[in-house]
């Protein structure tokens, strides 16, 4: 029997940027959010704003797992300590749903996507990687059309991931530490979300990889005390650093064989930048086959162009003919009322949950610890290819 999604209830860990995310979304399906884990002072903070009854200070979310009001555990905390929370949640009996990146390497990963499927099979546990890009309806649409073989054989594709956020020399955030977010920032960071949507998209994975990497800014400054994303500092107030991680890069990709017949083998170049200026979340993408082509840029999130060489080229937009059979269950507005960024992340804990409350009888669109584990492999690849200069097989 199938459990309404009101009666699951949610702990997060993370007060942040995008711990709030999790939480509009989860508020917006009707499911309680019961925990808040974090600094003491944030969590506080964002238990009074959202209503939150439970507060867990000093980041101690094993006293969270404890709570017999608690089901699924949301991870939204800087990526080093993922694996090591996720794994104390399965083993506390919780659901998880874990920010990107899983871990900061492969060998942790590894163990984090072995325990993951364990609890699934042992204990009906479900564990999903927020790589939230999947559920843009023009995602979801692109891949039935590619699917179906409305493009045809895939030739290649190709894009970028832009923001400028971290442009200026004193803009700082964890992730730009290495120790805190992984040796791999602007492709781990968002490159990867790039590289999901695209591999969802193909039905195919990423198995070999060239690629280059460059710091534009080698020394950076930083504040003499922790803020939050996207918060201004005075110049006056920071001291320098030294700067290990990248601030933007090329990647060619060479995927392996698709779920279907039309996009084994493809070949794929992303451009990924952190420092480029005009940009504030460019997710761009276009998939190019024998038949024709899809284009979509996550800043116009409800339009797809879909390209023809010998007819006219249309403008698909969501919730009219051609955008809107395929993607139903993942849209809930009319056409002309935009659904974007928020809308990504409830359409994907909608999928998390209702999998969850079926009994895991429904399909798992979402990305497992596995495809996660695939990533942080991906990331291994890309940091060895731009050393080497060389193509490295994942």
């Amino acid at each position: 029997m199938k459990t309404p999604l009101h009666t699951l209830r949610a702990g997060v860990i993370g007060a942040g940027f995008i711990g709030p995310v999790h939480i509009e979304g989860l508020k917006r399906l009707g499911v309680q959010v019961t925990a808040i884990c974090g600094s003491t002072k944030s969590a506080q903070t964002a238990a009074e704003k959202w209503g939150i009854p439970e507060v867990y200070g000093d980041y101690d979310y094993r006293a969270m797992y404890r709570s017999p009001n608690v089901d699924v555990v949301h991870i939204t905390s800087p990526n080093k300590v993922h694996v090591e929370q996720s794994l104390a949640a399965l083993a506390a009996g919780k659901h998880v749903v874990c920010e990107k990146p899983l871990g900061m390497n492969t060998r942790e990963t590894a163990k984090l996507a072995k325990a993951a499927a364990e609890a699934y099979r042992r204990d009906g546990l479900v564990f999903a990687v927020n790589y939230m890009c999947r559920f843009f309806p023009a995602v979801l649409q692109m891949r039935a059309m590619l699917q179906r073989g409305d493009l045809g054989q895939i030739i290649h594709v190709q894009g970028h991931f832009f923001q400028d956020w971290l442009l200026k020399e004193t803009d700082y955030n964890w992730r730009l530490l290495a120790s805190e977010g992984g040796k791999l920032r602007a492709v781990g960071d968002i490159g990867t979300h790039w590289i999901d949507a695209v591999s969802f998209i193909l039905g195919a994975r990423a198995d070999a990889v060239f690629a280059h990497l460059e710091t534009f800014h080698k020394t950076r400054y930083r504040p003499k005390g922790e803020i939050q994303t996207f918060a201004q500092v005075n110049p006056k107030d920071m001291l320098p650093y030294k700067v290990d991680t990248e601030d933007f890069g090329s990647v060619l990709l060479k995927f392996g064989k698709a779920k279907h017949g039309f996009a084994n083998g493809v070949h794929a170049n992303a451009s990924i930048s952190q420092a480029a200026a005009g940009w504030k979340c460019g997710l761009y993408l276009g998939i190019y086959g024998a038949k024709g082509s899809v284009r979509w840029d996550l800043q116009q999130p409800n339009e797809i162009v879909a390209g023809r060489r010998d007819e006219p080229n249309q403008i698909l937009q969501r919730a009219t003919a051609g955008f809107s059979e395929d993607v139903a269950g993942f849209t809930d507005y009319p056409g002309g009322h935009a659904e974007g960024f928020p809308d990504s992340h409830k359409m994907q804990y909608r999928a998390v949950y209702e999998h969850i409350a079926s009994g895991r009888k429904t399909p798992v669109l979402f990305a497992t610890a596995e495809d996660g584990h695939h990533e942080v492999k991906l990331c291994e690849a890309i940091l060895q290819s731009s050393r080497s200069k060389r193509w490295v097989k994942v």
